[in-house]
């Protein structure tokens, strides 16, 4: 009895010391996700109360997987360059279902030199969210012995006008930290810090190996140079055809107005092919990769639509590189 005794009130200490903590403030107990239904996220019963939010997705519950098409890096000379006939891995964010979201969740856990917004919320109201100084968010993965994962991020997950950690770091603290599956909390007791970093890197990487872009539009006969323009209405019916969801396809670069070929035109889209983002809903938690593809909202492009008005750049000599 006395041992029994001894045992529940250890327990009932260890819960009240890691009751009020994540997201939704849950306990660092009993989250076993094989004897919790997938729920798909945003459908009636994945909100909290019904489901272990650690185990069904229930605060960023339409998941977008993302991608850059960029020319450059600007850190060449560092060997920083992009893959050969591949798009890059931007990021992997939770919109909540209504398709706003919100950013820096968790400023225990904010590895971003750079933040961006600096608040919270955006505004000069939100929260400031402190430059982070410490070791870049790439050494976390040591500790783990994942120096094949550092490897291949390093060859496809590729930043602009900074070096690849920070980037990773930003896409960590302002998105990673937003989805209730991510939360330290539900790593158990046993929890070893940045765990969940690494989880949520490999969960990325499966969507994105998932979503051959540069493929899927190669076999459309959609591939990038510097002398043919393409319309967006037939990226966009690629795309959503491979993928099945349409997707939102984004654009930099000169307004279609602003340009000869535009001139005179009410079409002030932009018109060089940058970016693209995939949605989905996912059954149970994200790291599952089962993601059920669904439509973009009313935000479909900021793409020109005029005919031929959309250019999908080579990149810059000297800035990709073959990969394996």
């Amino acid at each position: 009895m006395a041992r029994t005794a001894l045992l529940l009130g250890l327990v009932a200490s260890i819960f009240f010391q890691t009751a009020l903590a994540g997201l939704y403030g849950e306990s660092n107990l009993n989250h076993t996700c094989a004897i919790v239904k997938n729920e798909l996220s945003c459908s009636a019963n994945a909100v909290p109360g019904l489901v272990d939010s650690c185990c069904v997705e229930t605060f960023g519950g339409l998941v977008l997987a993302t991608q850059f098409w960029s020319t450059w890096t600007g850190l060449e000379s560092e060997g920083q360059l992009l893959p050969k006939n591949s798009w890059t891995l931007h990021g992997l964010w939770p919109d909540f279902c209504n398709g706003s979201y919100t950013q820096y969740c968790d400023l225990s856990r904010q590895y971003d030199p750079e933040p961006s917004p600096k608040t919270t919320t955006g505004t000069p109201s939100g929260t400031p969210v402190p430059p982070y100084t410490g070791p870049g968010i790439g050494t976390f993965l040591a500790t783990f012995g994942k120096f094949d994962l550092l490897a291949w991020m390093n060859k496809y997950w590729i930043a602009q006008a900074q070096p690849n950690q920070d980037f990773w770091g930003h896409e960590f603290s302002k998105h990673a930290t937003c989805f209730s599956t991510f939360d330290t909390e539900c790593y158990g007791p046993s929890y070893q810090p940045h765990e969940e970093v690494v989880d949520f890197f490999t969960t990325a990487i499966t969507f994105f190996q998932r979503l051959p872009t540069f493929a899927w539009l190669a076999a459309d006969g959609i591939r990038p140079s510097n002398t043919t323009s393409y319309t967006l209405s037939k990226i966009q019916a690629s795309l959503t055809a491979h993928h099945g969801g349409l997707p939102f396809v984004g654009c930099t670069g000169p307004r279609y107005n602003a340009t000869a070929a535009g001139k005179g035109s009410l079409d002030n889209g932009f018109t060089q092919f940058s970016e693209v983002w995939y949605y989905y809903h996912v059954a149970g938690r994200p790291q599952r990769a089962d993601g059920v593809p669904v439509d973009t909202g009313s935000y479909r492009t900021n793409c020109a639509k005029a005919e031929g008005a959309v250019w999908y750049y080579q990149r810059a000599r000297g800035s990709e590189t073959c990969v394996r």
